[in-house]
């Protein structure tokens, strides 16, 4: 008779363990289906540790984050204003700000509806030091407005927390 409740006991928990999977794997889906698409940049800002907003990346940046139903996606930004060129080809200094000013990379994704993270594993970025990371993001999904948020960032000697702002593309 124990060896039965000690099975039974077993088998429970086994069900409830394939139960909470299973729902927590269908919410993450269905977050992953509401953010399927394209989604246009609003804003990149950095919040300093004083509380100061700052733009690194100027006031109308623009860029385009895709997210496909397969699990992939791709990002690109640039700077406002865009870097410019007055000679063909590039002068090194024209290269520079073009590489500083502008952002690409792309690979896969998961969403996690529970801790509200979304982690994008990098398979290429124009950034080599990138490829084969994961970038954890926190995000808030509301209408038609997808927001990501960084942990604390290095940058210019401080931590800055980076929210972007993207609005389904139409």
């Amino acid at each position: 008779m124990r060896k039965y409740l000690v099975f039974a006991s077993i088998l429970v928990l086994l069900v409830i363990a394939v139960f909470s999977f299973a729902q927590n794997r269908r919410g993450n889906e269905e977050i992953a289906c509401k953010v399927v698409g394209t989604w246009r940049l609003i804003s990149i800002e950095a919040t300093r540790p004083n509380g100061e907003v700052v733009h690194d990346w100027g006031q109308n940046p623009t860029g385009l984050i895709i997210y496909d139903s397969s699990g992939r996606m791709a990002v690109q930004f640039m700077r406002d204003p865009p870097p410019t060129s007055g000679s063909n080809p590039l002068t090194i200094e024209e290269k520079n700000a073009a590489f500083e000013g502008y952002y690409a990379y792309f690979g896969t994704y998961e969403f996690n509806e529970k801790d509200g993270t979304v982690t994008h594993h990098i398979q290429s970025s124009m950034r080599p030091y990138e490829v084969g990371t994961d970038y954890k993001r926190f995000y808030k999904l509301g209408g038609n407005r997808l927001t990501l948020s960084t942990p604390p960032m290095l940058r210019e000697g401080e931590q800055r927390v980076y929210r972007l702002v993207w609005e389904r593309a139409q």
